[in-house]
């Protein structure tokens, strides 16, 4: 993995930009992640461990049995005779001096590089990292998904198993605990074959609400299981939102009650609600926790997320603007209301980016590596074997726009087909890369047929391919209908492509629209949700590029040496965690 660049100074980054400009004085202007309702069903167990019923006396927390290991690892051992390989483990950087020591335990669903859907992925690997550079002892607990590559399966090592009681009648799981050791960080795996072995990480909600009921009891019953007591919990989205819930009631009475927890919203949207009977089955949580103030929602459903935000000491979200937007009723998802009665422990830190995996200058998947002194040749070189890669007409004077998203109607893509014919003509190209929804799937391959050569749809993700788009475009398209922070735009502005933004979330948080008066800003934004909006925030841009050149490129050195790192959200995380404690 690449290593980080030295950090620049304000004064190196004004010279630079003093000196382009300069340069360019002289030179002719150049021509150029659905709603989850859910159904009615029975408190049935899911398919896989419908046969595998235990009857167990009482509810609580972890019961060992020291002597089990994990079936994996059992299936393993009687295969080979060689032991398990080791983890390769990176020398933890010198921590600094003069700030306090805390121990925080990450809880989530995914995290990068074992297994990743989204941004949580990113966050839960980049943030942990970032804080053990803050004197921060970390440890992650993750499920351990069949899906994880065995690349990194094979060098977990199997730390304890025991019994553990889940259900409301005292139904008893197994749970594993597989540990891998990373960039000072220590990744815990819960290893339990009945939840964890059925392949992609989210599949149904009724499947994913017992797992994650599961999952949610099982990591603080190993926390408990292994004496690691944290100063800080720290829970993301709701998948493990019931670990709040839990620590004030079942786990009560154990040692992880001197822990604080924080519960992060990486998006809104997704709740984990299901029927009350359902939840309280495989929760095994006391009655009185399903009421109009914690769980329960309407008349008959409970909302894992909403329990959880009404039991964690500390809510946080992804952005400032978003942490104020979801109290309202637009953006609330009819959470608001709750969150307006809790906004006194609501916070917002914008996440950053890993510059180990985002670095133009060491990056291999890119034609040609750059830097802030040679990157305005260098992205012409990129863009032209873009071109090449992609089948467009090859021309580094054509202005083009990327797009890299998820193809759903979260993102704003109803606009973007709205005003796409109007965009795409012979001096603009548009290239696209994501999977998702089949109606824009459709419409992209679609365009991509009636403008052959200036649009190239590539209905898939492809994490290399979209390091080249990056690089090679001038433009990047983030028309959100709303977005909790948004990492695309943090790329894009790091490899020195200019973002087009929604004025939402952490998007409104990370571009300062463009300032011709004061020449300032780091890109071209909108406010109002519209499609002709849209469409004249492209064509500012795409008029600056052709007729403002020397402009552009100053705004693009300021974009590339903008401090766009985890270093700042993390420190933001450490003075959160030591408030706490």
């Amino acid at each position: 993995m690449a290593k980080r660049k030295s950090a620049k100074t304000d004064k190196r980054s004004k010279v630079l930009l003093e000196s382009t400009a300069a340069e360019r004085k002289s030179q002719d202007t150049e021509a150029g992640s659905a709603s989850q309702t859910p159904a009615e069903i029975k408190a049935d167990p899911p398919r896989v461990v419908k046969d595998r019923i235990e009857e167990r006396p009482q509810i609580g927390p972890a019961k060992p049995v020291l002597e089990e290991q994990p079936e994996a690892a059992r299936a393993e051992a009687a295969e080979e005779n060689t032991p398990a390989s080791e983890p390769v483990e990176v020398p933890v950087p010198e921590q600094p001096c003069g700030s306090p020591r805390r121990s925080v335990v990450f809880i989530g669903s995914e995290c990068y590089p074992f297994v990743k859907t989204g941004g949580l992925g990113d966050v839960m690997y980049a943030l942990p990292k970032a804080l053990v550079k803050q004197n921060c002892d970390v440890k992650v607990i993750l499920p351990r998904y069949k899906c994880i590559p065995w690349e990194y399966q094979q060098k977990m090592i199997y730390r304890g198993s025991f019994q553990m009681d889940l259900c409301a009648d005292g139904r008893s799981y197994y749970v594993g605990i597989m540990e891998y050791v990373w960039d000072g960080v220590v990744y815990d795996f819960i290893d339990n074959e009945e939840f964890f072995s059925w392949g992609n990480p989210y599949t149904n909600l009724i499947d994913d609400i017992p797992k994650y009921c599961y999952f949610a009891k099982a990591a603080l019953a190993a926390l408990n299981y292994m004496d690691w007591i944290p100063d800080i919990i720290h829970c993301h989205d709701w998948q493990a939102a019931l670990i709040p819930v839990y620590l004030r009631t079942l786990f009560a009475e154990t040692k992880l009650t001197t822990a604080k927890t924080i519960l992060t919203i990486h998006n809104l949207r997704f709740q984990g609600i299901y029927n009350i009977p359902t939840i309280r089955y495989w929760s095994g949580l006391p009655d009185y926790v399903f009421n109009k103030d914690a769980l329960k929602t309407g008349y008959n459903d409970a909302n894992m997320l909403k329990g959880g935000l009404a039991y964690a000491n500390v809510i946080t979200t992804v952005s400032q603007t978003y942490a104020g937007e979801i109290q309202s009723a637009y953006y609330g998802e009819t959470l608001d209301a709750h969150l307006r009665y809790h906004s006194g422990k609501l916070r917002g830190i914008v996440n950053g980016i890993d510059y180990d995996i985002w670095n133009p200058e060491t990056d291999s998947c890119l034609h040609a590596g750059y830097n802030i002194s040679n990157v305005l040749e260098k992205k012409k070189e990129n863009k032209r074997k873009l071109q090449e890669e992609l089948g467009l007409v090859q021309d580094s004077g054509k202005f083009v726009i990327g797009l890299i998203s998820r193809l759903t109607n979260q993102k704003g893509l109803d606009l973007v087909n709205a005003v796409l014919p109007q965009v795409v003509d012979e001096y603009t190209q548009v290239v696209v890369l994501g999977s998702g929804d089949r109606v824009y799937e459709d419409s992209f391959r679609y365009y991509e047929s009636a403008y052959k050569g200036r649009v190239c749809a590539n209905i898939m993700y492809d994490e290399a391919r979209s390091h080249r788009i990056y690089a090679g475009a001038d433009a990047l398209l983030v028309p959100s209908q709303f977005e909790p922070c948004g990492l695309t735009q943090l790329i894009a502005m790091h490899y020195g492509t200019i973002p087009i933004v929604r004025e939402t979330g952490g998007l409104k948080d990370t571009v300062e629209p463009y300032n011709m008066g004061l020449n300032s800003g780091n890109g071209f934004t909108f406010d109002r949700y519209d499609a002709g909006l849209l469409l004249d925030a492209i064509n500012r841009a795409k008029a600056f590029y052709f007729d403002q050149r020397k402009y552009w490129d100053e705004m693009i050195l300021r974009d590339m040496v903008k401090d766009l790192s985890w270093e700042n959200s993390a420190k933001q995380y450490k003075d959160l965690y030591l408030s706490l404690t």
